[in-house]
């Protein structure tokens, strides 16, 4: 770590900065005013803060607010978005009228932070993930070998999050000497005051046991402020935590450091003298109404297509393990892939990336959550993110995925060993509401390959997609079902077995189609025919065309899947239908009913209702 033995700054900008936090205080309290709604006290808090971050510390084009070029501010304690779009505004992004919409229903400065505002990358509001999201944002200008930095202002309340603990100690980890966590700390959450209130050495310790540069300073005095921005740009091979004691609502005797006031916007008939405490009042025009809304957030880079996939046919091969597969001959062609892992890279087999492309791959540990809001960083700057981990493990950081879909990010993640097809590890192991979880995300694809092949080809299409992408891998090896040059488009589905004297219609996915392979074999033995369709997309659906296979078997449908019945395939297949404006005439939903246990993968498909016996029963009960 070294200092900067550089001059500080001048009293004419440290005069300059405390006019800018003063104009921030005031027209935080008159845009909430304005909405009738809001939380000025903390942005109150946080006006020194911002001001010296931007309007001093930070490299910032109004013009490209959210250049790959500039640095970042990431604002964590996302209810306190009145301030960061007030340092917008005077930084000449957008207009000081703008301000006066706020939460308005034609504005794009709603109550929290998204992307549709330039110089955002992630939503934020729910808190504790913003130091996830700049932790990604510093790793990918470290693999840009990019100079810009990342700044972070986060709330004590917040910091009772345990993904904030995540988050730092990965950083730390990682010596990410281009992040700076700024910490707002004003003792007051929405009910009562935080945990640890004003006592700043818990939270110098806590970073500093991370491996962070960590000092407390005031955070309403300017120059100790402009002080700590420089001996942190200064500080090489650690990420720095600026921990500023702070006053909610300081500026203002009647509100300052007094509770109950979170959340509530300045009375009209007190906000005038309110504002006379602080500083000279500020006349603003009329706003003309234009939207400075960002039209287009970035879409994932365009890449030559990959090697075709390459399999031995007689040989099966784990879907999981084509994953690795897949983000290795993705990287030969795309050099934005980045592969994250949570300490299963050798479970998941992104490991065959890392070994590849070992500059591109981080190792997450295990830390779900940080790992989603990690990615939604890495996006933001370009990157195309692949996240894996055990599929039921990604529950732990369902929030992150759904911020990141608000976000509008581009995130790619990997569910492996999903299931009771796991076999001898046991329920905590196996997931069985994946598919629910992603199917319910806004915007999302949802993938469940059944061989090598389609995993390979589907974990292309999720690297050219925008938005939430989610794949759900197996475990045990299965048989290679399609040549290497076979298409699997979105949406859309396989039939992989079918006749004119076909009687049900069976759709399964991944595990169980396989099933529903066996069960067909031993139905024609018995001279029935039966439709297989491999659903290798359950989100999008495409309702119309299952139908029309549907009504080739005399409506009669059955689904089987490795799933609890809520939210999984048959439950997707049923609703895609009814939007096609069609239902089956008969039908049976196999899936996982009762709480599983350890055993052999074959003993458990059978004992828990999805193995090919159970599928020719169905069919023999509709047909």
């Amino acid at each position: 770590m070294s200092a900067s033995t550089a001059p500080g700054p001048s009293a004419a900008t440290i005069e300059a900065i405390r006019e800018k936090a003063k104009r921030l205080s005031i027209l935080s309290m008159m845009s909430t005013t304005a909405a009738g709604s809001g939380h000025p006290t903390s942005c109150m808090s946080a006006a020194e803060l911002v001001a010296g971050t931007f309007f001093y510390a930070m490299k910032f084009d109004p013009k490209n607010a959210n250049s790959p070029d500039g640095d970042r501010f990431v604002l964590s304690k996302g209810h306190a978005a009145p301030v960061l779009y007030a340092a917008l505004a005077e930084a000449g992004v957008f207009p000081e009228s703008r301000l006066m919409t706020l939460r308005q229903f034609s504005s794009e400065l709603e109550g929290h932070p998204t992307p549709r505002i330039p110089g955002v990358d992630a939503a934020t509001g729910s808190l504790g993930q913003g130091l996830s999201v700049g932790s990604g944002l510093a790793i990918a200008a470290r693999m840009d070998k990019s100079p810009t930095r990342v700044y972070v202002l986060m709330g004590d309340g917040e910091m009772a999050e345990g993904q904030v603990w995540e988050a730092a100690a990965v950083a730390g980890h990682y010596k990410l000497d281009n992040i700076t966590a700024i910490a707002d700390v004003n003792a007051l959450g929405q009910s009562e005051p935080t945990m640890y209130q004003h006592d700043m050495e818990i939270y110098r310790k806590k970073f500093e046991a991370e491996g962070w540069a960590a000092e407390v300073i005031d955070g309403h005095d300017v120059a100790a402020v402009l002080a700590a921005l420089d001996r942190a740009k200064a500080t090489k091979g650690k990420p720095q935590a600026i921990l500023a004691r702070t006053i909610k609502g300081h500026g203002v005797a009647e509100i300052a450091g007094k509770e109950h006031w979170h959340g509530k916007a300045i009375p009209k008939d007190q906000l005038q003298a309110f504002i006379k405490e602080i500083g000279a009042p500020i006349t603003i025009p009329p706003d003309p109404g234009k939207s400075y809304a960002r039209t287009s957030l970035p879409m994932p880079p365009d890449f030559p297509a990959p090697a075709a996939p390459d399999y031995d046919p007689s040989k099966p091969v784990a879907t999981r393990e084509a994953y690795g597969f897949a983000l290795k001959r993705l990287g030969a062609v795309n050099p934005h892939i980045v592969a994250v892992s949570g300490d299963v890279k050798n479970s998941t087999f992104s490991e065959i990336f890392q070994q590849a492309y070992p500059d591109d791959f981080v190792q997450g540990y295990i830390a779900e959550q940080n790992i989603v809001s990690m990615g939604v960083g890495l996006a933001a700057r370009g990157k195309v993110p692949f996240l894996d981990t055990f599929a039921c493990f990604l529950a732990r950081g369902y929030d992150q995925v759904r911020m990141a879909a608000i976000s509008r990010s581009n995130i790619n993640l990997c569910g492996s060993h999903a299931g009771i097809s796991i076999g001898e590890d046991g329920p905590s192991q196996m997931a069985l509401e994946d598919l629910a979880i992603f199917r319910a995300v806004h915007g999302s694809a949802v993938f469940y390959p059944s061989d090598a092949v389609s995993t390979e080809r589907l974990v292309e299409t999720m690297a050219r997609r925008p938005g939430i992408n989610y794949m759900r891998t197996s475990r045990p090896k299965t048989a290679i079902l399609y040549g290497k040059d076979e298409k699997f488009p979105v949406p859309g589905f396989k039939v992989v077995r079918q006749s004119v004297q076909d009687k049900v219609t069976v759709i399964g996915a991944g595990i169980t189609l396989h099933e529903a392979l066996k069960a067909a074999d031993e139905l024609k033995a018995q001279g029935t025919n039966i439709r297989v369709i491999d659903l290798y997309c359950l989100k999008p659906i495409d309702g119309a065309a299952l139908a029309k296979e549907l009504a080739a078997t005399g409506g009669k449908l059955v689904t089987v899947e490795d799933h609890w019945i809520e939210g999984g395939v048959g439950e997707s297949v049923i609703s895609a239908l009814a939007l096609a404006g069609t239902a089956a005439s008969k039908s049976r939903l196999i899936a996982v009913r009762d709480m599983p246990h350890s055993g052999k993968p074959e003993e458990l498909i059978d004992a828990f209702g999805i193995s090919a016996k159970h599928i020719a029963e169905a069919v023999r009960a509709i047909s």
